[in-house]
């Protein structure tokens, strides 16, 4: 008999894959983690029961919210990651020879132990001396750190349990703190379709803090509504002008981003502007 998972949306959606094998499950001081293999897309990790990242798909995630800050960053010498327990973010920093300093900084260290044992393919990064991961709370951290960094990639999980200090004012300022002057800020922001008010509050928030804020999407189907959504932001660079360079030497290695993507994933929806406008 065939065992399948399904995460439940909403009263009415889910999204469901047939395991063919449990690698782990345990629980932390924060949530359940666990570790599953899927016929259809490979291993994937789940905390709290929620599909956070699959070897089949995640490489549209981890590129779009690494190279669109990245590319755009005048500076990428010091990067900080909020999160990103699973190594696939690190990854993607750690593919620009300019990066010489990364700090990662993950609350929960059995979603790093699990990753590195059981989803390999994603963090394949781990023993890059330039990456320098700290088991600790990425919102004190921020709120004490005083050496800036040129990009803050915030990649944290839904605004519930120990993420939920990820989607406030205070916080963003904290990070506003930490960035140089012509750093650049982006954060996963939610699913435009499910989460909507989520997501624009997010956006709104954001325009309080930073001159520049630019919402940018893509579709990945383990997450709610297929269509999930980033936010990049900064004190005065601007997000269409990447360095060509940087873009062209990505594009031998990435499977999704490139110089076409890149400019493609900032179109706005229409109900998105019209929404940000009448607020």
């Amino acid at each position: 008999m065939a065992i399948w998972y399904d995460e439940v949306h909403n009263d009415s959606t889910r999204f469901g894959c047939k395991l063919t094998k449990t690698l782990f499950v345990g629980q932390s001081d924060f949530q359940k983690v666990a570790v599953v293999e899927t016929e259809a897309l490979g291993r994937a990790l789940l905390l709290d029961d929620l599909w956070m990242c699959a070897e089949g798909e995640e490489k549209t995630y981890h590129e779009l919210i690494v190279h669109p800050a990245l590319t755009t960053a005048p500076r990428i010498e010091r990067v900080l990651i909020i999160g990103g327990g699973d190594g696939g973010t690190a990854r993607e920093v750690l593919r620009h020879p300019e990066v010489r300093h990364v700090d990662m900084v993950e609350v929960d260290g059995m979603v790093v132990e699990a990753c590195k044992e059981h989803l390999p393919s994603v963090g394949t990064a781990w023993g890059d001396p330039r990456l320098h991961v700290r088991i600790d709370d990425g919102i004190k951290f921020v709120a004490e750190a005083t050496v800036p960094y040129d990009v803050v990639i915030v990649d944290g999980s839904d605004p519930v349990g120990p993420a939920v200090g990820l989607f406030n004012e205070t916080f963003y300022r904290n990070c506003a703190r930490l960035l140089a002057d012509h750093g650049v800020f982006v954060t996963q922001s939610e699913s435009p379709n499910v989460h909507r008010e989520v997501h624009l509050d997010m956006v709104r928030t954001l325009g309080k803090v930073f001159p520049k804020v630019h919402p940018y999407y893509d579709t990945i189907s383990i997450y709610p509504g297929g269509t999930w959504s980033w936010i990049w932001a900064s004190k005065g660079t601007n997000p269409h002008e990447p360095v060509l360079e940087r873009v062209a030497r990505l594009e031998d290695v990435t499977d999704v981003y490139n110089l076409e993507m890149h400019h493609g994933v900032f179109a706005v929806p229409n109900a998105i502007k019209r929404a940000l406008r009448s607020s």
